[in-house]
């Protein structure tokens, strides 16, 4: 797909709404912007932090007659029969929150009929109930996983994906080809700042070519909205037309960038500021 400023790519990201604007569909709606797509979002949730209480999720679920509502009403007007000057066919999926969610975006998916499928797999919300959110975890690999084209997972999620300790990039590597095996998708395993190092890394797979893809670490606490937006860019980049590996490793220049130029507030975490990294040059 190729595109022209007045004639943008689509992308759409089916996520939660973050209240502090740092991560969730502000962040992805951002990342698109700045990357010269024109993004679309379905809400599947909200969240809000609860600074009363250590700054933990406070998690409420959109219907999900009403996720339903909002996918058809998007491939609709941008969907492969829409008649659109441009086609929707980039998905990136993030916070879905429960397996009702779940089975609704699945059989949006499977009916849409999307070439890109951007699986950014978050697992375990803080604020919901451990058996719930196994529950969704478990949902969320079975039935979300299978139809995704490109994952994501971070430190956590690679270890939960793969069944792995992952202590080093030896161990990220071996991690991001069994999400690959499990998948069939192309991985972008994240090490980040949890791997020891002066370099923050990451690693991609996708079934041949396998790259470390490093940078000078920017602090050494995470910074809200960094995989979001990651997703997000490699969600981007994708719809323009990139390569997997290509958009990897966009993505991971974007959020660096983002990073070093991160914001912060009153809350315990500075968030990326995807406005501070700015698009690359065209390709």
């Amino acid at each position: 797909m190729t595109s022209s400023p007045s004639t943008p790519a689509l992308a759409l990201t089916i996520a939660g709404s973050e209240a502090t604007g740092g991560a969730g569909a502000q962040a992805d709606l951002k990342t698109f912007q700045e990357l010269g797509v024109f993004g679309i979002v379905n809400l599947t949730c909200i969240v809000s932090f609860d600074p009363a209480n250590d700054w933990g999720h406070r998690f409420v679920p959109v219907e999900p007659q009403v996720i339903a509502d909002q996918l058809e009403a998007t491939t609709a007007a941008y969907g492969a029969a829409s008649g659109a000057p441009q086609v929707l066919d980039t998905v990136k999926i993030g916070m879905l929150g429960s397996p009702a969610t779940i089975a609704t975006v699945r059989e949006a998916l499977k009916d849409a009929d999307f070439k890109n499928v951007v699986l950014d797999p978050v697992l375990i919300c803080k604020g919901q109930e451990p058996g719930h959110a196994l529950d969704t975890d478990t949902a969320l690999t079975e039935q979300i996983l299978p139809l995704a084209t490109f994952v994501t997972p971070n430190h956590f999620e690679a270890e939960s994906l793969s069944g792995m300790a992952i202590g080093n990039v030896e161990d990220l590597k071996a991690a991001a080809r069994k999400i690959h095996e499990l998948s069939g998708a192309a991985v972008l395993a994240k090490g980040g700042v949890r791997l020891e190092g002066a370099d923050a890394v990451d690693v991609f797979f996708d079934g041949e070519t396998l790259e470390v893809l490093s940078a000078p670490k920017v602090g050494e606490v995470a910074v809200s909205g960094a995989g979001c937006s990651l997703a997000a860019a490699v969600t981007a980049e994708l719809a323009k037309g990139a390569t997997a590996l290509e958009a990897a490793r966009t993505a991971k220049s974007f959020v660096t960038e983002g990073i070093r130029n991160r914001v912060a507030s009153g809350a315990p975490f500075t968030a990326l500021w995807q406005g501070g990294a700015g698009a690359p040059p065209a390709r």
